[in-house]
C-alpha cells in the first residue's frame, strides 16, 4: 500500500543521509519533498502540516547540526515523528477482567468495509492465542452475511451464533453472550450490519447492542481504499459508539494509504489491527514501529519472523539452514520452502519485509515476475512432475530426455525445464557462498 511514499521518502533520505554537514536549507528543501509526498499519499493536509513543524523544530536543533551524521539523525528524527503519528506502542485488545464474564468484541462499520470475513479473521487469531471465540451473526439485514459467517465457522472450526433474520440485532447479541457463558467461550465477536454513518436508525441499533452486551472492545472496520473519506467515517462512529480500536482492511491493495496514517492523529483511537490479504489468516497486530519502518523501506523483520516462527516446525528449519548454507539442498527441499512460503502471505508482500529488498523488487521486472503466484504454480507443477529420485539429485537432470518428460508431464516447454534447472543451480552456487560470507548483492543479481 505505501510502496509509492516509501519510494519517495527513500530517495529523499538518501540524498539528505550522502551530506556530510546540513544547512536549513537542506533540511527545508528535504520537509518540502517529505510535506510532498505525504499529501500525494493521501494523508490528511492539518497532520501533515503539524507533522513537518515537529520534525523541523527537531532537525534544526544543536544536536543534529553537531551530530557527526547529521543526515541519520533527520532520518531518525522522521522515524520517531512517524511512530508517535501512528501511535507509539501497540495497543492490545482490552480484555475481560473476570472468568465469568467473556471478552465482547463489537464489528462495526460501513457497508463493503469486510466486518464478516473480519470477524472470522479475528476469532482464528485469538484462537491461536489460546482462547475460545464465539461468533455472533447480528447482520440481519444481509442474509449472505448470516451463511458467510456460518460458513467461515464451518471451515476454521469456529463456532457462530444466529437467530435469523427476524430477530433485533441487541437480542441476538444478548442471548449470544449468555450462550458464550455456558458453552465456556471466552471471548464473543459481534458481526453488525454495514451502515452509513449518517443512517440514524441503524446507528441507534449499534448503540443499543452496546448497551446490552456491554463490549469491552468496539472496533470500527475501515477499507483503506476509501481515502480520506475513511477519517470522516471514524470521526462519525466514534462519536455515536464511542470506538476503542481500528482495524484497517485491504492494505496490500494499491491504494495511496496515507489516510491511515491520519485516522489515529485525528481521532484519537488507536490502530489495533491490519488486514493484509483474502485468506483468514491474513491479519497482524499493528505496531506503529514496524509500519513506519515499512514506510520508510527500513522492512519488517519482525513480522517476518513471527509469520515465519507460526510456520516453520524449529527441527526443520534448522536443518534446511544447514542444507542452505552448504549449497546442498535439492528440489525437494525446495518444493516443502515453497509451500512454507505460500503460509506465510503473497510473497511479494513477504519480501517487502526484508531490509532493502522490497523498492529493489518494485525496479526490477523479472524479480517481480519470479515472485508472480502463477509463475510459482509453474515452477511447482515442473517439479511436482520429477521422480522423488530427480527431486532428491538434481545432477540426474542433465539427462536431456528426463527433461522432455518432465516438460511433458508439467504442460511446459523443455526450455522452461532447463531454466528453472539452470536457476537452481546457480542458486545452490550463491547460497553456498553466502555460507562463507558472501554478498547480499550478489543475491539480488541473481534473482534478476
Amino acid at each position: 500500500m505505501f510502496d509509492n511514499l516509501s519510494d519517495r521518502l527513500t530517495d529523499v533520505f538518501n540524498r539528505i543521509g550522502s551530506k556530510g554537514r546540513l544547512t536549513e536549507a537542506d533540511v527545508d528543501a528535504g520537509l518540502r519533498e517529505v510535506r510532498l509526498a505525504l499529501l500525494e499519499a493521501d494523508v490528511n493536509f492539518k497532520v501533515v502540516k503539524n507533522f513537518i513543524a515537529r520534525v523541523r523544530e527537531q532537525a534544526i536543533g544543536e544536536t543534529v547540526t553537531k551530530s557527526l551524521s547529521p543526515g541519520q539523525q533527520v532520518i531518525k528524527i522522521v522515524h520517531d515523528e512517524l511512530v508517535h503519528l501512528l501511535g507509539d506502542a501497540n495497543v492490545p485488545i482490552n480484555e475481560s477482567k473476570t472468568r465469568e464474564q467473556p471478552t465482547v468484541i463489537m464489528l462495526v462499520g460501513l457497508q463493503g468495509a469486510g466486518k464478516t470475513t473480519m470477524a472470522a479473521k479475528l476469532a482464528l487469531h485469538l484462537r491461536k492465542k489460546g482462547k475460545v471465540p464465539l461468533l455472533v451473526a447480528a447482520d440481519i439485514y444481509r442474509p449472505a452475511a448470516i451463511k458467510q459467517l456460518e460458513t467461515l465457522g464451518k471451515q476454521l472450526n469456529i463456532p457462530v451464533y444466529s437467530e435469523g433474520t427476524n430477530v433485533a440485532p441487541p437480542d441476538i447479541a444478548e442471548r449470544a453472550l449468555r450462550q458464550a457463558r455456558i458453552n465456556g467461550n471466552n471471548v464473543v465477536i459481534v458481526d453488525t450490519a454495514g451502515r452509513l454513518q449518517i443512517d440514524d436508525r441503524l446507528m441507534t441499533e449499534l448503540q443499543d447492542v452496546t448497551a446490552r452486551v456491554q463490549p469491552h472492545e468496539i472496533m470500527l472496520v475501515v477499507d483503506a481504499m476509501i481515502g480520506q473519506e475513511s477519517v470522516k467515517v471514524a470521526e462519525t462512529f466514534h462519536a455515536k459508539v464511542a470506538l476503542t480500536g481500528l482495524i484497517m482492511t485491504k492494505v496490500d491493495g494499491d491504494a495511496r494509504g496515507g489516510a491511515s496514517i491520519s485516522m489515529r492523529e485525528v481521532t484519537g483511537v488507536p490502530i489495533k489491527f491490519l488486514g493484509t490479504g483474502e485468506k483468514t489468516d491474513a491479519l497482524e497486530p499493528f505496531h506503529p514501529d514496524r509500519l513506519a519502518q515499512r514506510i520508510l523501506g527500513m522492512g519488517d523483520m519482525m513480522t517476518l519472523i513471527e509469520k515465519a516462527e507460526q510456520v516453520y516446525d524449529k527441527d526443520q528449519a534448522k536443518k534446511m539452514e544447514k542444507k542452505m548454507r552448504k549449497g546442498t539442498f535439492d528440489f525437494e527441499d525446495f518444493l516443502n520452502a515453497m509451500a512454507s512460503m505460500r503460509k506465510l502471505g503473497p510473497l511479494q508482500q513477504i519480501l517487502g519485509m526484508i531490509p532493502g529488498i522490497g523498492k529493489q523488487m518494485r525496479q526490477m521486472k523479472d524479480l517481480e515476475d519470479a515472485v508472480d503466484e502463477r509463475e510459482m504454480k509453474r515452477i511447482e507443477a515442473i517439479i511436482l512432475s520429477m521422480t522423488p529420485k530427480e527431486r532428491r539429485n538434481p545432477d540426474l537432470l542433465s539427462n536431456t530426455n528426463r527433461k522432455r518428460r518432465i516438460a511433458a508431464g508439467s504442460g511446459t516447454k523443455l526450455e522452461d525445464v532447463n531454466a528453472l534447472v539452470k536457476q537452481f543451480r546457480e542458486m545452490q552456487r550463491m547460497m553456498k557462498k553466502f555460507g562463507r560470507g558472501g554478498n547480499p548483492n550478489d543475491l539480488m543479481k541473481m534473482l534478476k
